[in-house]
């Protein structure tokens, strides 16, 4: 069950496709989750990124239901691990870089790339929906804490939305949008599992 808000009682009432949890059931652990305190292992897994990102929101959190937040953290190797581009439909983010240092950047609408280097202590933003990256570029291990201003940010991988996607998008779409030929279309396919 997921909370609406502590004053709420009822049932069966869902908010954005959430069921609510009665007032007198709700406990502290609704509103706890420790799954940030740790590092997480980048290099397991046979992981090619090199990072792995630790969400927490409303699926992990309950008590952010209706509240508009949520975070992850981000564990990056050192000297190019990569949070590869992607995108939140629903969410500005912004990136405080806990250790290490990572160059960061989007793409605007527009189609021009805003990049930089981001040391520890230094924050960024990426304005809501713009496919953005962020890579380590030290000898020693980053860490980054993300903050959304939502409880769903949804997540959009660009490598897994053309090449992953089931049944996929065709072929000859991708080589004439790549510029390439079917052959490099297909050879990057079969590195990402259909969704």
């Amino acid at each position: 069950m997921r909370l609406c808000h502590v004053s709420y009682v009822c049932a069966a009432l869902r908010v954005n496709g959430y069921p609510c949890k009665p007032a007198e059931n709700v406990t502290a652990d609704d509103f706890f989750y420790g799954g940030l305190a740790s590092a997480a292992d980048v290099y397991g897994g046979g992981n090619p990124m090199g990072s792995v990102v630790t969400v927490a929101d409303v699926e992990r959190l309950p008590g952010l239901n209706t509240l508009g937040v949520s975070m992850s953290r981000v564990d990056y190797a050192p000297w190019g691990g990569t949070n590869p581009p992607h995108s939140h439909q629903h969410a500005t983010e912004i990136l405080f870089v806990a250790e290490g240092t990572l160059q960061v950047g989007f793409v605007t609408t527009s189609g021009r790339h805003i990049t930089r280097a981001v040391p520890k202590g230094g924050l960024f933003v990426f304005p809501r929906g713009m496919m953005h990256y962020e890579r380590s570029v030290g000898e020693a291990p980053a860490v980054a804490i993300s903050a959304f201003d939502s409880q769903l940010p949804g997540t959009q991988r660009l490598g897994e939305a053309m090449f992953g996607a089931a049944p996929g998008v065709p072929t000859d779409v991708l080589a004439r949008a790549l510029q390439t030929d079917g052959g490099v279309v297909e050879s990057i396919r079969a590195k990402f599992q259909p969704k």
